[in-house]
């Protein structure tokens, strides 16, 4: 799936556009708001879904290679955090919802987690 597509349905904010995201693919999803649980849990490719919005996502993201994070619940980074993005190229994107109806939309949007 692309990310362009999820952004569109889920009517998300980009925080960081870093490249063309209609050339960014994602393959699964992941949830969690300890670090340790995406460390171990999320796949390379995946989107996560967040409500954490401090540096710490950037490093996890990038060592994972994971496509974008969907920061939930209108929680807004700080500059260091979006600079931080911008220059590991990690796309943040922000929706006022809960991480429970953005899971569920990407759901029945076919994401699955592999």
């Amino acid at each position: 799936m692309k990310l362009d597509h999820i952004i569109t349905n889920l009517n998300l904010k980009i925080m960081t556009e870093t490249h063309d995201l209609s050339d960014v693919s994602v393959t699964s999803g992941y949830s969690s708001d300890l670090l340790s649980c995406v460390m171990t849990g999320a796949n390379s490719g995946s989107v996560w879904v967040t409500l954490m919005a401090h540096s710490n996502i950037v490093a996890v993201a990038a060592l994972l290679d994971i496509s974008a994070i969907i920061i939930t619940e209108d929680a807004q980074p700080d500059e260091n955090t979006i600079t931080k993005a911008k220059e590991n190229n990690i796309i943040l994107l922000s929706s006022p919802e809960t991480n429970f109806y953005i899971c569920g939309k990407l759901w029945e949007m076919g994401l699955r987690q592999i």
